[in-house]
This record gives structure tokens, C-alpha cells and sequence, in this order.
């Protein structure tokens, strides 16, 4: 019997309105390695902004089409750019909307699926402007206003953004030890997979003296890649399929 396909992961791509480079290494990477998959799983900020199922911005519809083309489930999880992408577009990409904290069962064992920007508890400013956008009542009157208003404020946002990270100490902008262990806790989980925080690498950590591991994603606008998951463990990998630069195996706090 040959052996079950990987699931693959990603998050962070940050693809811009109009189709780009990253748009079309991702492609490539739906029409290589994942048509040899069995899942596959996008841990948010696939888009770097989202203002309503209804933009029909050209990078999205063409990435919707590519998508809705793959001949195995695709989940998605919400991230900090693009957490107003709804049911519309999903059903169009052929994609499950996931919720923010997916508990799943890989070969290897049980895992939690996360972006991760819930998990900067560090971050005080960020998680009050989170849990303001986060509510029915905002998103509600937000998706009401006129597209083109919808667009001039998540461009200004995007440079607050932008700004705001650049002048935040890494540590504040990481996740928390604290959040993690919690998390990992709650779900009764010893693996936790997410995005978000640009810094890729696999850390291997005790939780009340359980060995856990915490899996992070690299972003596609530095050295794009994945996370292959199988019966044989899990590898962080570039998009030719090579280990990825800084991945695997390095011990650390649970941070």
C-alpha cells in the first residue's frame, strides 16, 4: 500500500488586489505540491486587506478560480488582514470558512491550527483594535459603506499597520508564552500550528512537563514556503520542496 498524501499548510501570503509574483508562485504551488495532497489548510492573511466578498478584486477572483479547481478540501482560517472575507467568496474558491482555533488529527497525532494574532497578548493596542473589528455590529456597518470608502480605510490602515510593527519591540509582536501554553491547555494539545508572526521555525517546548511543539508558518513576502504534514512527522519546506532555511528542530522557550 502506498503511503497517505501530506497535508499542507500555509498562511501569509499578503496577495495585493492585482495578480502579482506572489500570486503566481502560489499557483504554481496549487497546480505542484498540492495536487499531490490530501488537504489543504490557509492559516489567514491570505489577502493583505479584505473589505467585502463583493471587491472583485482581479488577484482574488483569479485565485478563487485556480481553487475551486482542486480536487481536495481546502480550509481557511481567518487572519488580521483578512477576517471580512465571508461565506460569497468562500463558496466561490471552493473553500471551508475554519474556525479561529481548529483542533485537527493527523497521522502524526492531534494538532491546533491557528493563525496566531489572537496569541500576541503583548501586543495591548493590537488586541483592543481587534476586538473592535472583530464585532457583528462593526463589520456590519463597515461592509454597508460604499466600496470605494471601504477601500481608502483599509489602505490607511494598512500603513498604521505598517508603521505601528516597525516601531514594536519583537518581543511585543511575538507570541506569548503565556497564550501558547493556555491554548495548547485548553484544547489538550501538544502541537500548535500558526502564522502571523513572519518567523519560521519548529520549537519544541515543555507544557506541565508534556513535550510540545509550536510550528510557525513562514510569510510568502520573505522566502515563501509550507508545512508538509505526514505519517513521518511534519517539515517546513520552500516551494521547490527543499528544507526551509531556518526551519526544524530548534529548541526554545515556549514563546
Amino acid at each position: 500500500m502506498g503511503s497517505t498524501p501530506p497535508i499542507l499548510i500555509v498562511s501569509d501570503l499578503h496577495l495585493d488586489v492585482e495578480p502579482g509574483p506572489t500570486l503566481s508562485e502560489f499557483l504554481q504551488f496549487l497546480e505542484g505540491p498540492v495536487r499531490a495532497a490530501s488537504a489543504l489548510y490557509v492559516l489567514g492573511d491570505l489577502f493583505d486587506y479584505w473589505v467585502g466578498d463583493d471587491a472583485g478584486f482581479a488577484a482574488a477572483e483569479k485565485l478563487a478560480d485556480a481553487v475551486s479547481a482542486l480536487p481536495l478540501p481546502v480550509s481557511f482560517q481567518h487572519g488580521n488582514r483578512d477576517f471580512l472575507l465571508g461565506n460569497a467568496y468562500a463558496e466561490r474558491a471552493g473553500m471551508t470558512l475554519a474556525p479561529e482555533e481548529l483542533p485537527v488529527e493527523f497521522e502524526i497525532g492531534e494538532a491546533l491550527l491557528m493563525h496566531g494574532d489572537s496569541l500576541c497578548t503583548a501586543d495591548t493596542e493590537y488586541l483592543r483594535f481587534r476586538d473592535v473589528v472583530r464585532r457583528p455590529d462593526w463589520q456590519q456597518a463597515f461592509l454597508a459603506r460604499p466600496l470605494a470608502e471601504r477601500i481608502a480605510e483599509a489602505e490607511r490602515l494598512r500603513g498604521i499597520s505598517r508603521g505601528a510593527g516597525q516601531m514594536k519591540a519583537s518581543d511585543i509582536t511575538d507570541v506569548h508564552p503565556d497564550a501558547v501554553a493556555e491554548v495548547l491547555r485548553r484544547h489538550d494539545r501538544s502541537l500548535l500550528i500558526h502564522g502571523h508572526t513572519h518567523r519560521p521555525a519548529i520549537h519544541h517546548f515543555p507544557v506541565d512537563g508534556r513535550p510540545c511543539m509550536r510550528c510557525v508558518l513562514p510569510s510568502w513576502d520573505g522566502v515563501p514556503g509550507y508545512l508538509a504534514v505526514d505519517a513521518h512527522g511534519l517539515r517546513l519546506l520552500t516551494l521547490d520542496g527543499r528544507d526551509y532555511p531556518v526551519a526544524s528542530g530548534v529548541p526554545s522557550s515556549p514563546a
